[in-house]
């Protein structure tokens, strides 16, 4: 997989058609959960993009602290139903924590995980804190990693 790190103002149109696209395949058709994506916070994030070849087959987007939470965060973490059992979701985490470190200067990282990916996201150095919570009706938890 082939990773690329790239702001909103830096994104083809057809690139955030594709980023669109594959969060709204997984997070809106495949969890049947109807939510708005699309909430005003692409502009501020630093998107992370997994290709193989030129599909793009991971994504997730990063913030500086106080853009969206007060410490640093990665969110709309997704992976292609197709690509999942081959450590695309790995490569691509690590990817966005590499980018965290190097582009916001620091070692904390939030994440508001899925519940059922909390064993995945300890194994990437993150600890689930605080009880689980309803987001969008699927529940989350808060993890952090320092």
């Amino acid at each position: 997989m082939n990773v690329n790190i790239k702001s909103f103002q830096e994104l083809s149109i057809l690139e955030l058609y594709q980023i669109l696209q594959l969060r709204t395949e997984v997070f809106v058709v495949e969890q049947n959960c109807v939510y708005q994506d699309m909430d005003g916070k692409d502009t501020k994030a630093l998107h992370i993009i997994g290709r193989d070849q030129n599909e793009i087959i991971a994504y997730t987007r990063i913030f500086r602290p106080g853009d969206y939470m007060d410490q640093a965060c990665i969110g709309r973490v997704v992976v292609k139903k197709s690509a999942r059992k081959g450590g695309s979701g790995k490569e691509i985490m690590q990817a966005s924590i590499r980018a965290v470190e190097d582009n916001f200067n620091t070692n904390t990282i939030h994440i508001s995980a899925q519940t059922y990916l909390q064993k995945f996201y300890n194994e990437l150095g993150f600890t689930a804190v605080g009880e689980t919570y309803l987001e969008d009706d699927i529940p989350h938890i808060l993890m952090v990693k320092e």
